[in-house]
């Protein structure tokens, strides 16, 4: 059987060496984040399968690398591009199907089904309740300026006001650890705005 942890440096040597310059949020450096995260908090959660393990991480590995061909719909282009690499890393069809249905989780507004989609979909926005928010957030920024998401920083921060007074947090893990830094970031955000 080929090393599987394999898949996920292919997958990261490619985001490195093909990602967009202007994608600065959904960059390397966020997919290594969501990898640190998901394994963080799968451990709190206790998921202990080494297998099960595998499939998420691949999953965090993966769920942004859509972004290669696409900045719009990125997560089914993301399945599209597990689909094609993962078998030459042994993954079968029953696990490429767990890591696109994991990936397609983290599509906002989040809907996650099982307790993997939760991991993930909160490994993916941890940020948001963390010191370095607004340090992150300000790739964000720049990528929708680029894309033409906001148009300055009063709407930017009217969107940042939006989106996270509707988050939550799925797993009980981050709403204990990043919930109140979050209503911080929020309450701090609303203060630009006046």
């Amino acid at each position: 059987m080929m090393d599987r942890k394999k898949a996920v440096e292919h997958i990261l040597n490619l985001l490195e060496v093909k990602l967009s310059s202007f994608v600065k949020y959904h960059s390397l450096e966020h997919s290594k984040d969501v990898i640190e995260q998901t394994k963080r908090l799968a451990e709190s959660e206790n998921i202990t399968d080494i297998y099960t393990l595998d499939i998420l991480i691949t999953a965090a590995a993966f769920h942004d690398c859509g972004f290669l061909n696409t900045y719009f719909n990125h997560e089914e282009a993301g399945c599209e591009i597990a689909k094609e690499i993962l078998p030459k890393f042994d993954y079968n069809d029953e696990d490429i199907q767990i890591i696109c249905d994991l990936i397609m989780a983290t599509k906002v507004p989040q809907h996650p089904l099982s307790q993997l989609q939760k991991i993930i979909c909160d490994a993916d926005l941890d940020y948001l309740g963390r010191d370095d928010f607004f340090e992150i957030g300000t790739n964000l920024y720049f990528e929708f300026l680029e894309m033409n998401i906001i148009k300055d920083e009063l709407s930017w921060n009217q969107l940042q006001v939006k989106f996270l007074s509707s988050h939550a947090y799925f797993t009980e893990t981050n709403r204990n650890l990043r919930e109140k830094k979050k209503q911080q970031n929020l309450e701090t955000v609303k203060q630009k705005i006046k």
